[in-house]
């Protein structure tokens, strides 16, 4: 129970100078990358984040891990990183990687089968529709479950306004 609770000078200067060794690398390290690093614009942009959380905590709180070790496994998921974004521009790579935009409303129409399997619930689509202030189905052109888990409601005041297909290009309709 003491060991909770307690700590020497050594250990917690030790930490904060792990703390600033990792800070520096991680910035470093999204500077040579970019800002993608912490993006979430597809499921391995979030395996990334993860990844470089873990590593920053395990060589923070760790002592067996040293701050040369936590900055070489940091360089190896960012060189994965860069890696997967370069060959994503292979259909074949992508097609393994990125997760597909999924259709959850066609117009007013809501389809079931797709909610099934993005698993959201009407509840959860009413209340991305509330925030994009839809106060009428008539208003929905398209309701979009993103590659980021997140929802994108394409809407319009106007009945006869349609958005360009070019906006859904990629989006599974069943």
């Amino acid at each position: 129970m003491e060991k909770w609770f307690g700590s020497s000078w050594e250990a917690l200067v030790a930490i904060c100078l792990t703390g600033i060794g990792i800070y520096v690398a991680v910035i470093l390290f999204t500077r040579i990358v970019g800002k993608r690093s912490f993006s979430k614009m597809s499921s391995f942009d979030f395996a990334m984040t993860v990844a470089v959380g873990s590593i920053i905590a395990s060589t923070l709180l760790s002592p067996s891990v040293t701050l040369i070790e936590g900055i070489v496994g940091m360089a190896a998921i960012y060189a994965l990183q860069i890696s997967v974004a370069y060959l994503r521009r292979f259909k074949i790579v992508s097609d393994h990687v990125d997760n597909s935009p999924l259709l959850l409303m066609d117009g007013q129409k809501i389809l079931q089968g797709n909610l099934k399997k993005a698993r959201v619930t009407e509840g959860d689509l009413r209340s991305k529709l509330r925030e994009a202030n839809v106060l009428n189905l008539s208003q929905v052109r398209a309701v979009i479950f993103e590659t980021t888990g997140d929802i994108s409601v394409l809407h319009s005041e106007d009945e006869n306004e349609v958005f360009e297909d070019w906006l859904i290009k990629d989006v599974k309709r069943k």
